[in-house]
């Protein structure tokens, strides 16, 4: 783990890298350097940056190297995006998504001997340990790493890019209509009346719906949570097969005509459906990370990349284009969230190590549960 007191000098150093780039692109553009940099020695700023991209001679600009990155099917990038890092970095990037978070990894451990992409980016916390027992990450420490995502990154091989929560939402105007309480824990989901109430979504296939099994098995125990699902699923809990007919088809909040009041979703979900809530004791972390692919053609491609989705602009964009929060803490969120979707304080947090161990047994006995009581 990185030294809290070693953040302001990485991130000061980050910007200084970056500015610098930006003067090796006007120069490139045959602006007068000087005139730029405010020291009036541009020279220095220039080399320090070539320095910065591996050290090609004409700047950042020139090297044609290729960055091929694999990320999740919800990976959204703008066009303007790419332009700036293709721009500050002198890469072209390359984009491949094969697939869902699951996915993902089984294709990088497939490709371990002879991988094709540089970078990789959407590996969940529920899947990082494994990425790295399967030896697919190589090391890497990005100096742009706010100090508020230090404690996220793990074992100096996956970098934290946005962060999220995983939370049964609630239907706040069913709930007023019916004149009935709202849930508010795990234990009450669990209850008769609120157990036919709620949709989740199934573990082997939807990644909020391993989230949540994660979180009960933490929260009720290796020994616990068995009884706990089964008293859902004989209480009348739906399990849809993702998150989308979950969310769009069965849930009767935000813009769904469903039958059910509580569904597995996020807690930015209320951002975009003001009228539903989250409950907050059922929340369990979710991180996406980064990585150097061990073994990538252009590994410096790839650093050059994950320190690009850690800068302030990418970061800032998280919340509109993919629905996640950004880890740097001093980047401001969309008004919307602020008002109806702040990360909850003390979320379930799920020991990754144990999930790596015991994901595929904790699976084989959930789908045995789940055909028992079907």
């Amino acid at each position: 783990m990185h030294h809290h007191s070693a953040a302001p000098t990485s991130r000061r150093r980050t910007r200084s890298t970056l500015a610098a780039l930006g003067v090796v692109a006007l120069a490139l553009t045959g602006c007068s350097v000087a005139d730029q940099s405010g020291s009036g020695n541009g020279t220095g700023t220039a080399s320090a940056a070539t320095e910065a991209t591996g050290g090609q001679s004409g700047g950042a600009k020139g090297n044609g190297e290729t960055v091929t990155v694999m990320t999740h099917d919800s990976f959204n990038i703008t066009d303007e995006q790419i332009a700036a890092f293709e721009e500050q970095s002198g890469y072209e990037l390359t984009t491949t998504a094969p697939g869902d978070a699951g996915t993902l990894v089984n294709q990088l451990i497939l490709a371990k001997d002879n991988p094709t992409v540089d970078a990789v980016y959407g590996i969940d916390n529920l899947s990082a340990q494994r990425v790295i027992d399967e030896g697919v990450v190589a090391e890497y420490a990005s100096e742009a790493l706010p100090a508020s995502a230090e404690d996220l990154a793990v074992a100096d091989k996956l970098t934290p890019i946005d962060q999220g929560q995983v939370c049964v939402n609630t239907d706040h105007e069913w709930f007023q209509e019916k004149g009935m309480a709202e849930p508010t824990s795990l234990d009450d989901l669990a209850k008769p009346e609120y157990a036919e109430l709620l949709v989740t979504t199934n573990p082997v296939t939807s990644s909020p719906g391993l989230a949540f099994l994660a979180a009960t098995v933490t929260e009720k125990g290796e020994d616990g949570w068995q009884d706990y699902w089964r008293q859902l699923l004989e209480g009348g809990t739906k399990v849809a097969a993702g998150w989308s007919d979950a969310y769009y088809s069965d849930f009767s909040g935000g813009e769904g005509k469903g039958a059910y009041p509580l569904v597995l979703s996020y807690s930015s979900s209320p951002a975009y459906a003001p009228t539903t809530g989250v409950v907050e004791d059922t929340c369990t972390t979710q991180v996406e990370y980064a990585g150097v692919v061990e073994g990538a053609k252009n590994p410096e491609g790839a650093q050059a990349f994950i320190d690009f989705l850690l800068t302030e602009d990418f970061q800032a964009s998280l919340p509109e284009n993919m629905f996640m929060y950004p880890v740097d803490d001093s980047v401001e969120l969309p008004a919307d969230w602020t008002e109806h979707a702040t990360l909850v304080k003390d979320p379930i947090e799920a020991d990754l190590q144990q999930v790596s161990e015991q994901r595929e047994a904790w699976l084989k006995e959930w789908n045995e549960l789940y055909e028992s009581t079907n």
